[in-house]
């Protein structure tokens, strides 16, 4: 696409130049004002501003010399940051001259953004700002200065860093060389060199006008960078509310740059993405449903962020309003999993076949700080059931960023006690299970296009055979294997994949399980004395869902959570002689 159907343009000028300005939704609606990077157009926020128009007054502009706008005359001084914050303030008083804007701005529209937001005349007119891939140049002056005043081994290190992702920027203070390169082989390679890097696509973008705006473009560089980190602005401080979404694959900007932005951010949220770069066209979904909720926390009268993101709570910036689906919730692991998710400001879908089970998660998880949580019932061994409810959860909240499989059952006793209709229900529970959460809800992630996680919640009986757990031990080493080769599967497409292997874990596991062979009063009595070892080892859930989350942001693709399983996983790999022997003695589950 170019420009969401529906979009109303039109010319303001300013400075000498006119800019060509589009406009969606209603006018009388809080106004989001998005501001494009370099080498783009404002046809870059597209796919964003479609999902924000309805519920927003959405504005793009193509920033001067870029797209449909003029470009000075001369080129030279003509894209200072001074001459920039003039033309934001003529396009806010055009499309909404009463009532101050939200901004948005990734890229060098961030670095513009953050000058609007720190510089006294603008004062009024932002109520808001959102900031992508784009640091402030006074800022950034001011971390090298600091860094270069008071070195050490890790400050000069992240100084070389930064200044090895920063070497385009060299290249552009080049004279003619880079207008030469954009309106030559660079501008007509740019799409291709995208979408291999980036994997961006989509109709209608980049626009024809890239070489052009590419080599005019140059001059904010050239007018601004050299001044700004000789002579930083001391008063550099925001005014509004600061949003800042940092993509964690971003090849030209280090993480490290914002280690200081609470100085000059009072009032900041930060969280985290795992994108590359260009953020606008690979994940226009969350950009969009973060961004509505920090203007909607900062427009309405009593709204608010959720308090995992106001409070900045343990990975609130990595999961805050991101997707997360937990089977098998109404209880134990699965429960706590999603607690924890809420915590960190996730949107959370509890799964489970206790349909009040997987409700009380879910309100549980709303008063945790769940941006939203909703109870769904499923019997994951139901290939039908799983493929309705992945259907109905992407039509309803969207493509699940995490899922996590975490619904099984137990069954303990000997191989010749076991019936095949046992092991077909521990296989339709612990092994279809995840392969159906796989297929349907990972199907969802691929066809998206921009990443996503698996969690698949197996055992140390994945890797530690016990003669009285042939069936479980078999159902739990199959989603071990699973997970590993579909991880090697979806590498290359930012999907990562983890296989979690708790041991005894004090769930509620032990008081459901079946044991094969023996009589009602011996299983009532096994049952019992299972739930009582598990109470006494007292390890509870809530840190298998610690661990949970900590592997999903290290991307870990094999986590042994408690200390009997990597015990055990440890002597798998030196000595399976050992394994074995444990194997002959294990005690019932």
């Amino acid at each position: 696409m170019s420009l969401p159907e529906g979009a109303r343009e039109r010319r303001v000028r300013t400075g000498g130049v006119e800019l060509c300005v589009a406009e969606l939704g209603d006018p009388g609606l809080p106004t989001v004002v998005l501001v494009h990077g370099y080498p783009d157009s404002k046809e870059v926020w597209s796919e964003v501003a479609a999902r924000l128009a309805d519920r927003f007054h959405v504005v793009l502009y193509d920033v001067r010399g870029h797209g449909r706008s003029t470009a000075p005359v001369p080129l030279r001084g003509g894209f200072t940051l001074e001459k920039l914050t003039d033309d934001f303030l003529a396009v806010a008083d055009a499309v909404s001259p009463d009532r101050p804007v939200h901004l948005v701005g990734h890229d060098w529209g961030s670095v513009q953004g953050w000058e609007f937001a720190t510089v006294r005349r603008t004062e009024g007119r932002i109520a808001s700002f959102t900031s992508l891939s784009g640091p402030s140049l006074d800022h950034f002056g001011h971390w090298i200065t600091e860094r270069l005043r008071r070195p050490t081994p890790r400050r000069a290190a992240q100084v070389l860093g930064q200044g090895a992702r920063s070497w385009y920027v060299y290249a552009l203070h080049t004279p003619v060389l880079p207008e030469l390169a954009w309106r030559g082989p660079l501008g007509r390679r740019w799409p291709a060199l995208l979408r291999r890097a980036e994997k961006v696509s989509g109709e209608g973008y980049p626009t024809g006008s890239l070489p052009s705006d590419a080599a005019r473009g140059a001059w904010l560089y050239r007018d601004n960078v050299r001044s700004r980190m000789l002579r930083p602005r001391p008063d550099a401080y925001a005014h509004v509310p600061v949003q800042l979404i940092t993509p964690t694959g971003d090849a030209f900007l280090s993480e490290r740059l914002y280690d200081d932005l609470d100085r000059w951010a009072p009032r900041l949220v930060r969280r985290s993405l795992p994108a590359k770069h260009w953020v606008p066209r690979t994940r226009p979904d969350q950009l969009a449903a973060w961004i509505a909720e920090f203007v909607t926390a900062h427009e309405e009268e009593g709204a608010s962020l959720p308090p995992a993101v106001a409070s900045g709570r343990r990975y609130a910036d990595r999961f805050g309003g991101r997707l997360v689906v937990v089977t098998g919730a109404a209880d134990g692991i699965g429960r706590a999993t999603a607690l924890a998710f809420a915590d960190a400001g996730a949107r959370v879908v509890a799964v489970d076949r206790d349909a009040e089970g997987a409700a009380r998660t879910a309100e549980r998880a709303l008063r945790a700080g769940a941006a939203g949580a909703w109870p769904e019932v499923a019997d994951v061994g139901d290939e039908g059931a799983v493929e309705k409810l992945a259907a109905r959860v992407a039509a309803e909240h969207g493509t699940v960023d995490v899922l996590v499989n975490n619904a099984g059952i137990g069954l303990s006793g000997a191989f010749f006690d076991t019936t095949a209709d046992d092991w077909r229900r521990v296989l339709d529970v612990n092994l279809w299970g995840v392969v159906h959460g796989c297929r349907f809800f990972g199907r969802q992630m691929l066809e998206r296009g921009q990443g996503g996680h698996i969690v698949n919640v197996a055992s140390m009986a994945a890797y530690q055979p016990l003669r009285v757990l042939s069936a479980y031990g078999a159902s739990k080493a199959a989603v071990l294997s699973l997970s590993e080769s579909l991880r090697a599967e979806l590498a290359d497409r930012d999907i990562g994949v983890t296989a979690i292997c708790p041991g005894v874990v004090s769930t509620g596991i032990t008081a459901t399980a079946r044991f094969a062979g023996a009589s009602e009063a011996e299983e009532r009595r096994l049952r019992q004395r299972s739930t009582r070892l598990y109470a006494l080892r007292g390890y509870p859930p809530e840190r298998v869902a610690a661990a949970i989350l900590r592997a999903v942001v290290e991307n870990r693709p094999l986590v042994p959570v408690t200390p009997e399983a990597r015990v055990a996983l440890l002597l798998s790999r030196l000595a399976p002689g050992a394994v074995r022997a444990l194997a002959r003695r294990s005690p019932r589950l």
